[in-house]
């Protein structure tokens, strides 16, 4: 069960639950990589309007492909090495003031293995949901690339 209490993004404790979130998926030895979703939840959560176009796109790129289509973290990595072969400008996106209900500091809280696995799930639920308003400029662009 994740515990919904921390607010605040941009706290120093938000970042170490994130890195330690990092470290944590990283040597998961899974073959799924769902370290991309643990990556995608934080830089869309994170995004600011001075953000590079790329960043905040390949991130709503991965919680779209993950979420609504199922694609594994490595699949999601896959689609974003396909999209990075092409230099072009990325579309804008809304950032919403509301980023999700699921933080770092929630997911942590969930005892390792497939308590937090599930918790990495639900947090990039969360953090598409939040972001879902951009979804027809995010299809549109993905369709591009046969997604």
């Amino acid at each position: 069960m994740i515990v919904l209490q921390s607010r605040n993004l941009d706290s120093a404790a938000e970042r170490e639950a994130y890195d330690e979130l990092c470290a944590y998926t990283l040597t998961h030895g899974d073959l799924t990589f769902i370290h991309q979703h643990v990556v995608d939840a934080w830089a869309a959560q994170h995004a600011t309007p001075e953000g590079k176009p790329i960043g905040i796109t390949f991130a709503l790129a991965g919680l779209y492909l993950h979420v609504e289509r199922q694609l594994t973290g490595r699949q999601v990595q896959l689609a974003h090495m396909r999209m990075a072969k092409q230099k072009r400008s990325w579309p804008t996106f809304v950032l919403p003031d509301e980023r999700g209900a699921i933080t770092a500091i929630d997911v942590m809280r969930a005892p390792e293995g497939e308590e937090r696995d599930k918790a990495i799930h639900a947090w990039a639920d969360s953090v598409w949901r939040a972001f879902s308003m951009n979804r027809p400029t995010l299809v549109k662009l993905l369709c591009e690339y046969g997604y």
